[in-house]
């Protein structure tokens, strides 16, 4: 396809999903708050820095698009995953490892959780399921962007609050005393109603599997099923006197007809933004951070304009194998591997890794052999740990030092402060 070409399309300027094909094989699938301006932004001139060369290729791979309309940018984000899922398209897989992507699960228990897992934890749970603490009845997805796809659960737990974490009441439970029975303290998603009471004992099984089954059919894409359900039930509970049972049905109904979804739809407009070249000088920095080789992360911190844009950093849990000892270099190729992967994430002008010639020519191979044209930069450090020299174009250098500096210190810490984290979780075995 050429630019040309988008002329003839006349998409709508409305939420949905979009896919290109190539001899009528849908090769990737999308999703947008805008169909016109997001397919637009494919046939920008400066697609191959925003995006990479992977989808520039797929651009001139296609030779046709389609779309499909919804009603919201929150069923157009559930729309992808189930197309993406049907299809496989291959630049979708292309993107990054499958096991990278986002799942929403439905655990199978007497009151149901929903949960998000990443593809290799939900590939964990189902080949370990003898020592899995719970059992899946469902998966929806994949997701390719976790942010969003956490945020549509909030939009969709306003409506249908769910348990994930809190334990089921026990009609058992009796206060210290033991001579009278109270409820537990109810926790902190059922405080802000996020959380139907599954802990203090104030819905049903039976009640709490209709809320299950109407997630359920969310993500399967059937919204008018629930209406419809819903709007039966509320005229059954009217029927009977039970006002304030349909006055709550009534409010799930008019949510579900006038869906909330502007965090989504800031969300996409900012990554549109990104996708169309968004503006200004990005700095990504990179660190890896461990103990002898155990508990090994990486972090990255991002500088925009000269300023710490914090909502951008990123935490890799480093998964390769370190045997034989500290691999800061496979740790390093790895963290580079994955973020490159995630083409949805705005790319960086500059790169700055944190190390030496090593350091510097790995990244600079992991470039090179993906097609990403980003400057690059290691800063080298003393024994102190402090800057000692900046590898890279002079040029660079001198106009960004400062800012490189920022970066570098910030991936610093940011890894640190990750990796201590994770080691105090593990021994102690708190979540934070």
């Amino acid at each position: 396809m050429i630019s040309q070409d988008f002329k003839k399309f006349k998409l709508p300027d409305s939420p949905g999903v979009y896919f290109f094909k190539k001899n009528k094989r849908i090769i990737y699938i999308g999703k947008a708050t805008s169909l016109k301006d997001r397919v637009k932004s494919y046939f920008s001139k400066d697609l191959v820095r925003s995006r990479g060369p992977l989808l520039v290729k797929m651009i001139e791979e296609a030779d046709k698009l389609d779309y499909e309309k919804t009603d919201s940018v929150l069923e157009a984000l559930i729309l992808e995953a189930r197309y993406i899922k049907k299809h496989q398209p291959y630049y979708n897989s292309r993107e990054k490892d499958d096991k990278s992507y986002n799942f929403v699960v439905v655990t199978d228990e007497k009151y149901p959780r929903v949960l998000v897992m990443r593809g290799r934890e939900l590939e964990k749970a189902i080949l370990e399921i003898h020592h899995s603490p719970f059992i899946i009845r469902s998966t929806f997805g994949p997701f390719p962007n976790g942010g969003q796809l956490k945020e549509a659960l909030r939009i969709i737990r306003k409506i249908f609050p769910f348990r994930d974490k809190c334990t089921p009441f026990d009609p058992c439970f009796k206060s210290k005393n033991r001579t009278t029975k109270a409820l537990p303290k109810p926790c902190f998603n059922r405080q802000i109603r996020l959380c139907p009471g599954v802990c203090t004992g104030e819905i049903s099984e039976k009640e709490y599997k209709k809320t299950i089954n109407n997630i359920n059919l969310f993500f399967q894409g059937k919204k008018k099923q629930i209406i419809k359900n819903l709007k039966k039930e509320m005229a059954g509970a009217a029927k009977v006197y039970e006002f304030e049972v349909a006055s709550m049905l009534k409010s799930q109904i008019f949510a579900l007809e006038h869906i909330r979804d502007v965090s989504l739809i800031k969300s996409e407009v900012l990554r549109a933004g990104n996708l169309n070249g968004g503006s200004g000088f990005r700095i990504e920095a990179y660190d890896i951070a461990h103990i002898s080789g155990s508990n090994t992360v990486g972090a990255m911190a991002v500088v925009e304009n000269g300023e710490i844009a914090k909502g951008e950093y990123r935490k890799f849990k480093i998964l390769s194998s370190t045997k034989g000892g500290i691999n800061d270099i496979a740790s390093l190729k790895e963290v580079l591997v994955r973020r490159l992967g995630h083409l949805e994430w705005k790319l960086p002008n500059l790169i700055v890794v944190d190390g030496a010639m090593a350091q510097y020519n790995i990244a600079k191979n992991i470039l090179k052999e993906r097609g990403f044209n980003i400057e690059l930069i290691a800063v080298v450090k003393d024994q102190k740990h402090k800057p000692s020299e900046i590898m890279g174009k002079k040029g660079i250098i001198k106009k960004h030092e400062v800012e490189i500096l920022l970066a570098n210190s910030e991936a610093h810490r940011f890894a640190l402060n990750f990796h201590r984290a994770l080691r105090h979780k593990k021994m102690f075995g708190r979540n934070l």
